[in-house]
């Protein structure tokens, strides 16, 4: 039994609807589907999501608001048209904008509700397709779906009941399709995952039925090796684990989200990356253990960018018991969360993402470092990269570390720190970002063409 999962890109028209449709009926197999909001058409275009984003803005702003709603249900009015559906859905859509803006006060609710709804009305739009074409489909909402999860706005966290109340739909003989990116609070308030959470509801739908497979599609057939757009021909990914494709995804690899393996990987269910376009290429298979270890050691090479360091020096720093807790206790006052800590034996470095820094907030926590904790000195650094080379193999293969330093150095790219982490799959080298595609280009020549 699958679960299916299909991204924006792949519902962005009718004519894509229409390939989803010929996917569904000729695999049977398939018993829920998880579908997002219609995507871009084209590179000019607009996502749904950011026409509901502007919406909201549109309304705090005290802006005249119907602009904003035509040019969604416009959207949506073209797939009805060209897939012969009732524009009675047109006007259900439009009377659940207008409910949700004149009657959600709170602004983090209302841009929650306002954002679900591109998923919740292209769920909507293919099960209306589906069943017209003779399948037994029907919508289920995340709330007739059990999906409850915490209340914390656009970002929701998934409640464990949830499984149980999924597990109430094996064995249907119905095709669910559930829209995602959202779930309710137990107060019955819409709560969103993080952007990109429609691969976070088709894992938890999946682990919920216990399909034997999680396919999601999207418009690539598989995840490569290194970003196609900096490197050219990247070694094309069979099979990829679950610990690697976190690793990747959680530094620039975007065609799966990272939080999304998290369900799966605790009951081990495989996914298949598939291509809607081209359906009938196996692509990228996510499972715990890969067969092809020894013949890559490495598997991928990503990058991230948006970095800064913050850098203390303290002489016998290491006995001073107590000192990197005090540390932390600053960033986290500030709410702030921290990516890495590589230390020695009179220093440690802080990285963290720049955006969630505030204005003038990196100013303020220098400035409580040096009341509390009294370095010799603090270094920043902002506009920094993360590269980051992964593989299961690389703990058994000697040298691999050479390659990336070496590589670098070939390219004259100063190298700000590196780090390995404890699981010895993957190593973190922090450059400048100006560097960053050059710097790839090198280490992918090193690993998968030397």
């Amino acid at each position: 039994m699958k679960v299916a999962k299909f991204g924006g890109s792949s519902l962005s028209s009718a004519g894509q609807i229409r390939k989803v449709a010929t996917i569904i009926k000729n695999n049977p197999e398939i018993r829920a589907v998880v579908v997002s909001a219609p995507g871009k058409r084209e590179e000019a275009d607009t996502k749904v999501t950011d026409l509901l984003i502007a919406l909201f803005t549109n309304h705090l702003a005290g802006l005249n608001v119907q602009p904003a709603i035509d040019s969604i249900l416009t959207r949506y009015q073209l797939i009805v048209e060209e897939l012969g559906l009732s524009d009675g859905l047109i006007d259900r859509f439009e009377r659940t904008l207008r409910s949700y803006l004149n009657n959600i006060k709170d602004d983090a609710r209302l841009l929650d509700a306002l954002k679900s709804a591109g998923e919740d009305f292209n769920a909507q739009v293919v099960s209306d397709y589906l069943v017209s074409l003779g399948l037994k489909a029907a919508y289920l909402s995340p709330k007739d779906a059990g999906i409850v999860v915490t209340d914390e706005p656009s970002n929701a966290q998934l409640l464990p009941e949830s499984y149980d109340y999924l597990k109430q739909l094996i064995g249907s003989e119905t095709l669910y399709v559930i829209p995602g990116f959202f779930g309710y609070s137990k107060k019955g308030d819409i709560v969103t995952f993080p952007r990109g959470g429609s691969d976070i509801t088709g894992a938890i739908v999946a682990r919920g039925l216990e399909a034997d497979v999680y396919e999601n599609f999207t418009d690539q057939s598989y995840i490569f090796s290194a970003h196609p757009g900096h490197v050219r021909n990247p070694h094309a990914i069979n099979a990829i684990t679950y610990r690697e494709m976190r690793e990747l995804s959680y530094s620039g690899f975007s065609i799966f989200h990272d939080e999304a393996l998290e369900p799966l990987y605790q009951v081990k269910i495989p996914v298949q990356i598939k291509n809607t376009n081209e359906p009938e290429i196996d692509g990228t298979r996510i499972v715990a253990e890969r067969s092809d270890v020894n013949d890559y050691p490495v598997i991928g090479i990503s990058s991230d960018e948006g970095f800064t360091s913050i850098t203390l020096r303290q002489y016998l720093l290491n006995r001073e018991v107590g000192y990197t807790r005090r540390l932390l206790q600053i960033f986290e006052d500030h709410n702030i969360s921290i990516e890495h800590i590589p230390s020695g034996i009179d220093n440690i470095s802080i990285i963290i993402r720049s955006h969630r820094l505030k204005e003038n907030e990196l100013q303020q926590i220098v400035q409580e470092i040096q009341d509390k904790l009294n370095p010799e000195w603090v270094q920043i650094e902002e506009d920094l990269a993360m590269m980051v080379i992964v593989g299961e193999g690389m703990r058994e293969v000697t040298g691999l570390a050479n390659k990336a330093t070496s590589a670098l150095a070939e390219n004259n790219i100063n190298i700000r720190m590196i780090n390995q982490g404890a699981s010895e799959i993957s190593m973190i080298f922090a450059i400048a970002m100006k560097d960053q595609k050059k710097a790839l280009a090198g280490l992918y020549e090193k690993y998968f063409n030397a």
